[in-house]
């Protein structure tokens, strides 16, 4: 289903722009994130050409980024299903989620959902909001969270078929699996 494929292509840019505007520990390292002008340039740079240069021409594309990794953050880690679905929807109303078909370059037509608002980062907003519904509906609620690994606040997002994931990446796996190995020596 096209659907569920544009979804996989949002994932990891809603856990990239969580990730690098909000939190203060990753992978075991203190972090500052990012603001303003430097969020938008670190945010693009994962970006599409288009997309990313369209971000970067925003002179508050910043701010509306770091607004949005927010909101975004803050329904990814609800601790009830009913609060995620109520954040989730607000995000869908906020940015205006509006679905229409697309045709990429070397691609069938798709179904994109980018927000109504006139910046880039709002359109993106209905999108990754769109994006964490069918989540929601293909997956469970269950499937959103913050590494359980020392010192990191990132968030990931599972997609595995079993939703066994408990790390934002393989360096978190790895260091949490090397702390316990060395934990178990020392008893």
């Amino acid at each position: 289903m096209e659907i569920a494929c544009n979804v996989t292509r949002q994932v990891p840019l809603i856990a990239e722009l969580v990730n690098l505007a909000t939190t203060h520990w990753r992978g075991g390292v203190s972090v500052q994130p990012p603001a303003g002008e430097d969020l938008a340039t670190a945010f693009a740079a994962h970006l599409g050409d288009r997309t990313g240069a369209a971000l970067r021409a925003d002179p508050d594309a910043g701010r509306h980024l770091g607004e949005l990794a927010t909101r975004l953050r803050q329904a990814l880690l609800a601790e009830r299903p009913q609060d995620q679905a109520a954040r989730i929807n607000a995000m869908i109303r906020r940015y205006g989620a509006q679905p229409y078909l697309t045709e990429d370059v070397g691609q069938p037509f798709h179904l994109h959902f980018h927000g109504s608002g006139g910046t880039q980062a709002e359109a993106m907003g209905g999108e990754f909001a769109t994006a964490l519904a069918l989540v929601v509906d293909g997956y469970g609620p269950d499937r959103f969270g913050e590494c359980e690994a020392h010192h990191c606040e990132a968030v990931y997002i599972d997609l595995t078929r079993n939703g066994s994931r408990r790390y934002c990446s393989a360096a978190c796996t790895a260091r949490a699996k090397t702390a316990a190995y060395r934990s178990r020596r020392h008893t």
